[in-house]
């Protein structure tokens, strides 16, 4: 049995294929990839998805589903934060439709969280018998789960991401210290407002903006999920790499070793969220998860054909 889950965020599109062997709910991924297409582009200031921005994503996530029918993989599209507040996103849902068939469902940011939740626990072992958060920092918002020996406490969404703050802080390259600090004190207090608290034995960070920073430390030509997945980044990592985004240009951020190119314009706005969250959480460093929401649909669309 093979399935496969299409994840339209902000930033990017994230296309997840896997293969269930036994008949308990496990899965092996066959293929785990990123096209990083901005669909949120412009989205604060126009309030909806441009049309270069719907066709272009439009088009690669059908590309997406082409491959999964290649593959014999049963498909399922899921929507984030750009499409939940888009005044088009109807728009391009109904083009999707017409290039795939194929219906998208439009998640809401708690369910976002459940299944971030659900990726933690089966993907990070020591998560299950610990007091963790976890979140991840999207291109349009952040999601956050607080949890005591497995169970759920408290599950919300912010919509604070990296392309919103990038728009919002950072329209140019360099950025001065002054600017900078602004937009670190900004972005504090808007998780702080939206509900980040301490009180987390473990921190657990997820989504492309942590990897990135992950695969920067590394300093990894290719991206190897394997060391990613479950190692350390702490909060003197980030605020090294940020001090050395901010003193960039763009073309400078392109030749970091590990950054993907295409990222190098938002990472900084990632960063910072990254550093918010885990000073409110009160921890000097955070668990990396390679796995996110599309693998959190996975289990969850695996365990309930059982």
């Amino acid at each position: 049995m093979r399935k496969a889950v299409i994840d339209i965020g902000t930033n990017s599109i994230k296309f997840c294929l896997a293969e269930n062997a036994e008949n308990d709910g496990s899965f092996t991924v066959l293929k785990d990839s990123v096209s990083i297409t901005r669909l949120g582009e412009g989205l604060r200031e126009s309030g909806g998805i441009s049309a270069a921005a719907l066709e272009r994503n439009a088009r690669a996530a059908a590309d997406f589903v082409n491959e999964a029918r290649a593959a014999g993989a049963e498909v399922k599209i899921a929507g984030t934060m750009a499409l939940r507040s888009a005044k088009n996103a109807g728009t391009f849902t109904a083009r999707l439709r017409e290039l795939t068939g194929e219906e998208l469902r439009v998640i809401t940011g708690e369910e976002e969280a459940l299944l971030l939740y659900a990726a933690v626990i089966a993907g990070i072992p020591k998560a299950a018998g610990a007091d963790f958060v976890a979140f991840d920092a999207g291109g349009g918002s952040t999601e956050f789960v607080y949890c005591a020996r497995g169970a759920i406490k408290r599950k919300f969404s912010i919509n604070v991401g990296c392309v919103l703050v990038t728009d919002a802080y950072f329209p140019e390259m360099p950025v001065p210290a002054e600017k900078l600090a602004f937009a670190r004190a900004r972005i504090k207090k808007e998780l702080s407002e939206g509900g980040v608290t301490p009180g987390a034995e473990m921190l657990v960070g997820l989504g492309g903006n942590i990897t990135a920073l992950a695969a920067v430390k590394h300093k990894m030509a290719l991206y190897d999920a394997e060391v990613i997945h479950g190692s350390t980044l702490t909060l003197c990592d980030v605020r090294a790499q940020m001090a050395d985004y901010a003193a960039k240009t763009i073309e400078e951020r392109r030749k970091i070793p590990g950054l993907h190119p295409q990222r190098a314009d938002v990472i900084l706005g990632g960063a910072c969220i990254v550093e918010a969250a885990m000073e409110l959480c009160g921890v000097r460093s955070l668990v990396v998860s390679d796995r996110g929401m599309r693998h959190g649909l996975l289990y969850k669309l695996f365990k309930t054909r059982r």
